[in-house]
């Protein structure tokens, strides 16, 4: 997008190389002084109440809290989490340079956070989390990934059932929770939103022009054609064609009356 482009020449120098690995180095710390003392958690979550009272901080801990599913054991979660970050985040570095990984995983988190603000929660990193992941798949969509470490799936076939759940959650939702995953996912609508509009339109363009370049195709190899509606027996196989004596073919229901015809 141009306005990338241009914020990218007046603002790349701030970019932060290996920012995913960077969040990822936090979470891990982040885990470890959980675990040692797990009040350390009250600190590091959102909560409005106390960011209204002076604790800013909050606005950004939180996403240093590891997320981490109830599949396996909770240190073996957190460590794929935690290489998820910078599995992720080196793709999307090499595919997007640092100064676009920094500007969407920003507009992530504040799109997150105002989600959270909306539903008045603390933000859970599922919609940050997707965000990335389906930028991911925008650019690697045939890298494999190994479920429970034995199934191969595509990464493309992953976002789409990912975008799935997002929908149901998105038509299920009221209003409210609607644009708090709307906003959320702002940083993946900004960046690939026209893309995907001009993908689609594209491919209908191509789908129009092929049928026509097809149907063209076929009524060029037509051996009869009405001179005057302009059908064939590839349109109209049931229809009778005859020359007149003017030497044009016509159909039967405009074949001149009162010129003789040759049977064809």
């Amino acid at each position: 997008m141009k306005w990338i482009d241009r914020a990218e020449v007046k603002f790349g120098h701030l970019a932060i190389p290996g920012l995913l690995r960077i969040v990822a180095g936090f979470n891990a710390l982040c885990y470890v002084l959980i675990k040692l003392n797990p009040h350390f958690r009250e600190f590091l979550y959102l909560d409005w109440n106390l960011v209204m009272h002076g604790e800013v901080w909050r606005l950004l801990t939180y996403i240093f809290v590891p997320t981490i599913g109830g599949l396996f054991p909770e240190w073996f979660g957190a460590a794929i989490y935690i290489y998820y970050l910078m599995w992720i985040g080196d793709g999307l570095e090499q595919a997007m340079g640092s100064f676009r990984v920094t500007l969407f995983y920003l507009l992530g988190m504040l799109g997150t956070t105002v989600a959270a603000f909306l539903t008045n929660s603390d933000p859970a990193g599922f919609a940050l989390n997707s965000s990335l992941f389906f930028a991911f798949a925008r650019f690697y969509p045939d890298t494999m990934i190994y479920l429970m470490f034995l199934l191969p799936v595509k990464v493309k076939w992953m976002a789409w059932v990912s975008a799935a759940f997002t929908l149901l959650g998105f038509l299920g939702g009221n209003w409210t929770s609607r644009a708090a995953l709307l906003v959320a996912l702002a940083n993946y609508l900004v960046f690939f939103g026209p893309e995907i509009i001009h993908d689609a339109r594209h491919r209908q363009d191509v789908t129009k022009r092929r049928r026509k370049f097809e149907s063209a195709a076929a009524e060029a190899d037509a051996l009869h054609r009405c001179e005057v509606c302009g059908r064939t027996e590839l349109v109209a196989p049931e229809m009778d064609f005859r020359v007149a004596k003017d030497g044009h073919e016509y159909c039967a229901e405009h074949l001149p009356k009162a010129a003789p015809s040759v049977q064809t």
